[in-house]
């Protein structure tokens, strides 16, 4: 089984959700999450770059963006057939492409969730 750690913005509603959902799914708890925002954890990288771009460590190796999410994903038995999947580079290319989609749309999907948080509370 693959040792997997991941460093995430705990600042950012969309990280906080998609981490709880991996928590959830994690249930041998496999993984090892370090909030970046908080400092919780070490950070093997500089934080400007955790920050920017989703980031893992699977078996010691460092990788980030749609290889780091395929890297969680293949340490959650539901989600390791797409965590397998995306170890073929064509397939990772794209799920890649979307992800740099993602980050150029996550500012504003922040925004929205964040006024969202703020008007429930």
């Amino acid at each position: 089984m693959s040792k997997v750690e991941v460093w995430f913005d705990g600042d950012c509603p969309l990280c906080r959700r998609e981490i709880a959902l991996m928590r959830r799914l994690d249930r041998r708890g496999v993984i090892r999450f370090h909030d970046v925002a908080t400092g919780q954890g070490s950070c093997p990288i500089d934080r400007a770059a955790l920050l920017a771009r989703f980031h893992a460590r699977e078996d010691g190796r460092m990788v980030s963006g749609a290889e780091a999410f395929a890297a969680m994903w293949r340490a959650i038995p539901v989600l390791r057939p797409l965590g397998l999947l995306a170890r073929n580079r064509a397939v990772l290319r794209v799920l890649e492409r979307l992800y740099l989609a993602f980050l150029k749309v996550r500012p504003r999907l922040q925004g929205w969730l964040k006024g969202r948080e703020g008007a429930a509370a």
